[in-house]
């Protein structure tokens, strides 16, 4: 504890750190500021009457909400949040797999990078139009009471295109914002709006929890053992995340004039978990689709009764998710990482593993090892995914809270927590202080890929 608070007075002691770490605060400040503030034409009492029915649970919507920190229900400026940007970059990671020209600009460096980023940022504009014009009509149908009131009383032409432009500059300013924490902040700007989206349902949860306290439903004792559950939870997640397999690789000796290059021996390091969470959000996505469908026909029986076999408290729910998640990580993984392109840098540039010859030889050795250990790193993933609909039927936890016991919510905290911490540590051993630890080093997602 007494290393804790000495650190933090350390932070606050660098002027570029804690002027960086000051932006980034009043950068998500206004992130949360824009997520309240709903777009014109809609009545608010009566979409709050309607968020508060929660209606869109356990669909995309509510997986959509999720991570825009309750945006999408306020029908908020920033309602699309920064998931059209993630939508795009997915997208030509993919394209890059099978189009060659993706696969030379990928290979060209910073200048390729920077081609990339701009396609990137058309193909989000494109995606936040078509997303922003599909939510207009979302709102548009969204009623109250008996009556079926709308919650737009006047949802013309005018309104729609208003909406589009609004949510679609909103998601553009979402993605300067996190371009300008990454670049004058502290920490991936991007991932940190996703990851405050999350936190920001925190103090519902927490407050539901009190309230099944004082209404007698819960006992106190046992909240008390399910936040010692959690922790060993996210223990192990960090456990895992930061788990990684060392290859050493050795580099001849070269000279050049008077000096002499390499000799040394480094490391490639292959991560348990290197598909992260999109794996999950994969899954996800596929298994909230009944749902989804369902909640445009509720009078249809088939649809309510297909939608109910795969709620998130049914066992072949479980069932499905888990198989979904072992498959999704091994193609993602693929996607990810490519031994081939690997073992071909390591040739250019005279390195080698010991024992085994440079070229295809390097590439099977590096891709049997990495499907090896991606194995109890997808049962992993399968059984924090999975630990949410436990939460919810075992120990009776509200929906919320369960959120947190694992599955998208906490991967993506722990994964953006490590990184943001090991950024702050980096400065901290620069200007000679002690990091967050005594022994050792904080690797987050970008430490453990930074030898790929």
């Amino acid at each position: 504890m007494a290393n804790l608070i000495t650190t933090v007075r350390n932070i606050w002691k660098i002027d570029e750190l804690r002027q960086r770490l000051l932006f980034t605060l009043v950068a998500l400040i206004a992130v949360r500021v824009g997520s309240f503030i709903t777009i014109p034409g809609v009545n608010v009492e009566m979409l709050t009457a309607a968020s508060s029915m929660g209606g869109d649970s356990g669909t995309i919507f509510g997986l959509y909400d999720m991570f825009v920190g309750g945006a999408f229900s306020n029908a908020a400026v920033f309602a699309l949040g920064i998931m059209p940007y993630i939508s795009a970059s997915i997208i030509l990671q993919i394209a890059g797999v099978v189009l060659p020209e993706l696969q030379k600009l990928q290979r060209e460096g910073e200048d390729g990078r920077r081609k990339i980023n701009q396609y990137t940022r058309v193909l989000t504009v494109f995606l936040a139009a078509l997303q922003a014009w599909g939510v207009s009509i979302k709102i548009a149908q969204t009623t109250v009471g008996a009556g079926g009131a709308s919650v737009v009383p006047d949802a013309g032409l005018f309104w729609t295109l208003s909406v589009i432009l609004i949510m679609t500059a909103g998601t553009v300013g979402l993605m300067w914002i996190g371009e300008q924490i990454t670049d004058r902040g502290i920490g991936n700007g991007i991932s940190l709006i996703i990851m405050i989206g999350i936190i920001a349902r925190f103090p519902t949860a927490v407050s539901q929890e009190f309230t099944l306290i004082n209404a007698g439903s819960r006992n106190l004792v046992v909240d008390v053992v399910l936040l010692v559950l959690l922790a060993g939870i996210i223990a192990a997640v960090i456990l895992v995340t930061q788990g990684a397999r060392r290859i050493p690789v050795q580099y001849a000796k070269r000279q050049v004039g008077r000096k002499v290059y390499g000799g040394s021996m480094q490391y490639i390091p292959l991560r348990v978990n290197t598909a992260g969470v999109m794996p999950i959000i994969f899954a996800q996505s596929i298994l909230f689709v009944p749902a989804t469908i369902a909640s445009f026909f509720p009078e249809s029986q088939f649809w309510q009764g297909f939608a109910n076999v795969f709620s998130e408290r049914s066992v072949w729910y479980a069932l499905t998710y888990g198989t979904m998640i072992l498959f999704f990580t091994y193609f993602y993984t693929a996607i990810a990482f490519n031994p081939k392109e690997v073992a071909d840098n390591m040739k250019r540039n005279g390195g080698f593993i010991p024992g085994i010859s440079p070229g295809a030889n390097t590439a099977n050795y590096i891709e049997n090892i990495l499907t090896r250990i991606t194995l109890p790193g997808a049962i992993f993933l399968a059984i924090v995914a999975i630990l949410p609909t436990f939460a919810m039927n075992v120990l009776q936890v509200p929906p919320v809270f369960a959120s947190f016991f694992g599955g998208t919510s906490l991967l993506i905290i722990v994964g953006v927590a490590l990184d943001t911490l090991q950024q702050i540590e980096s400065y901290l051993l620069m200007r000679h202080y002690d990091g967050f630890m005594k022994t050792g080093k904080i690797s987050g997602r970008a430490g453990a890929m930074s030898g790929q």
